[in-house]
């Protein structure tokens, strides 16, 4: 039960009996409390004066008393000015108490019906997957789980970027310097492998035209003019012409990437409903770019390429397709779009895409309304922070990225060795030890990850990140190993979680039950807001909120046997309240710890 609908649809009531005038158009304004004066809930009762034609002292009086004799539901009441203040009483705690641990559903909304795609990760074949990446990827699987709590029905999907220059970059690397070599030679995994030769295409380039530019050329023209770039960008007009060897080449190094993603893939937990491929799908928005023509939205250019002049929008012009015939991404983007909105009848689609992706994304919604596409409006944009470290930002092109693989590796040597300092493992089978080790490092990856507000952007400390008493995700999950330690102890001394009517509740439980009681509403604000991280953060408020109940009560030690029953359901309930959120976040719990 909500008890702010509640408590609207009572106030409602108490307008039309003392009134005598209809408040259903009435917004009945509820909010919480403020700290300084007594209630639960407080009526905003401005709006109502209107009716009541009354002072706001006298209306908030006549309401109070109306509902005090009415609803037994409440206790008592109090006014300020235009405030009124409403008490439940302890008998709707424990009603909504009840009600909370026979739902099983609990925290899930009602199904809506809408079809909501979101497409996460999405990334080039060119190198492994980094930390960036791994933003991305949280995101977008907290993001999905979100929306499917909110009734929701949600395919998650991926786009790997599998074609274009950047792909054909390490292919030329891999032609010139690789000898051959394959991820089994060189005892790597096949996307660490091409990611080596992206790096090595650099150094070639590099090398180039600095002694182009040694040689008299401007730096514009070496960059322009170097033997390995142009070499390259015949490569990629060769794949798109479909050159057996160049294709045979391109299928080869995808491979090896695939594998090595899909182990990530793995590790982190994460899966897709389906998966597309750019090579598959940029011939969908060329189809696009001859309508767009025929239309009279695009242009062509003598050097054969085409734009979309968007001058008129506020806009610059945008680049449809290249003199040579070769796309770019906002072509795939394009026909992806209107395939998937077609194929899948979507009310919405969510592209989880870092935010300097942002002008990309009005532009391509803009242009597929040039098309008439109306649906456009209902692309959104999840734009996010990027992830930066102590020192500073991060280049592929470089190699001075931080490998995901081998921040997951480090993750679980900290969370080992941190465990075992803090002896969390005693009794432990090797097995379950390694368990717990990944649960606890990707549990503190993914919380230190979700718990920033996507548009922020953020500094990802892995030492912090694994701390059993701040505002982590080991923290969450060794609150909820407590309470399943309480509740073992609790069976095996032949006591239950049960609620018992005679038990009273303290202040401190009735502030559990009433936060308990606001997740529904906190999905359903995090879902509005595309923000897991009010999820995360309501969990971790949760925890302390227990932890410090834990601390001030005795639960197993309690002597009153309905007292004791009744605590342990309430532990109870906050573990699988805890359960149900992290669950969103994709993060495990562990039993022991």
């Amino acid at each position: 039960m909500n008890q702010d609908i509640f408590i609207a649809a009572k106030v409602s009531s108490a307008m039309e009996a003392l009134f005598g005038a209809s408040a259903a158009n009435l917004p009945i304004q509820i909010q919480a409390t403020r700290k300084e004066f007594t209630g639960d809930v407080t009526a905003v009762l401005f709006p109502v004066l209107k009716i009541s034609k009354l002072s706001p002292e006298e209306t908030g009086k006549k309401i109070g008393e109306y509902l005090l004799q009415t609803t037994p539901e409440i206790e008592s009441y109090n006014v300020v000015k235009g405030f009124l203040n409403i008490k439940f009483s302890e008998d709707f705690w424990r009603t909504i108490f009840k009600n909370i641990c026979a739902d099983e559903r609990f925290g899930f909304l009602p199904s809506t019906g809408r079809n909501v795609m979101v497409e996460f990760s999405s990334p080039n074949t060119n190198k492994p997957l980094h930390l960036g990446h791994i933003r991305n990827i949280l995101l977008g699987w907290s993001v999905s789980k979100l929306l499917e709590a909110n009734g929701h029905n949600v395919m998650k999907v991926n786009l790997v970027n599998d074609r274009g220059i950047h792909i054909c970059k390490s292919m030329m690397a891999w032609k010139r310097e690789g000898n051959g070599i394959t991820p089994e030679m060189a005892g790597k995994k096949g996307d660490h492998l091409v990611g080596d030769f992206y790096v090595k295409f650099n150094d070639l380039y590099t090398a180039q035209v600095k002694e182009m530019i040694a040689n008299g050329l401007s730096e514009e023209e070496a960059k322009r003019e170097a033997p390995i770039m142009k070499q390259t960008q015949q490569m990629l007009v060769d794949w798109e012409k479909g050159d057996e060897e160049t294709v045979a080449l391109w299928k080869k190094m995808n491979s090896w990437v695939y594998d090595g993603f899909d182990k990530t893939y793995e590790t982190l937990g994460v899966s897709f409903d389906r998966v597309y491929y750019e090579s598959q799908t940029y011939l969908f928005g060329k189809s696009l770019v001859e309508k767009g023509l025929q239309m009279g939205v695009f242009e062509r250019r003598e050097d054969g390429s085409v734009w979309c002049d968007l001058t008129g929008d506020g806009l610059d012009s945008k680049l449809l397709l290249r003199g040579d015939g070769t796309s770019v991404y906002m072509t795939q983007d394009l026909g992806t779009a209107q395939q998937r909105f077609s194929e899948y009848n979507l009310d919405e689609h969510v592209y989880v895409v870092g935010n300097e992706q942002n002008y990309h994304f009005q532009v391509l919604k803009l242009i597929l309304k040039k098309l008439g596409f109306d649906w456009a409006d209902n692309i959104y944009h999840l734009s996010y922070g990027m992830v930066e470290l102590p020192e500073g930002k991060m280049k592929s092109r470089e190699g001075t990225v931080v490998d995901a693989d081998d921040l997951l590796e480090s993750m679980y040597n900290t969370a080992k060795e941190t465990s075992m300092e803090l002896g969390k493992i005693e009794g432990m089978s090797e097995e379950e030890q390694d368990e717990l080790f990944r649960m606890i490092s990707l549990g503190a990856l993914k919380y230190f990850i979700i718990k920033v507000d996507p548009k922020k952007g953020m500094l990802f400390n892995p030492k912090e990140s694994i701390d059993f008493n701040g505002n982590t995700g080991p923290f969450i999950q060794y609150t909820h190993a407590r309470i399943k330690s309480i509740l073992r102890k609790a069976a095996q001394a032949g006591w239950t979680a049960h609620i018992d009517d005679s038990a009273p509740l303290n202040d401190r439980e009735i502030s559990i039950i009433k936060a308990v009681n606001m997740y529904p509403v906190k999905v359903a604000e995090a879902g509005k807001a595309y923000s897991p991280a009010l999820i995360a953060n309501y969990a971790y408020d949760l925890a302390k909120e227990f932890n410090q109940y834990y601390h001030d009560v005795t639960i197993l030690k309690e002597e009153n046997n309905a007292v004791r029953e009744t605590r342990l359901a309430l532990a109870s309930m906050i573990a699988d309240t805890l359960t149900k959120a992290m669950d969103i976040l994709g993060i495990r719990l562990p039993e022991k710890m």
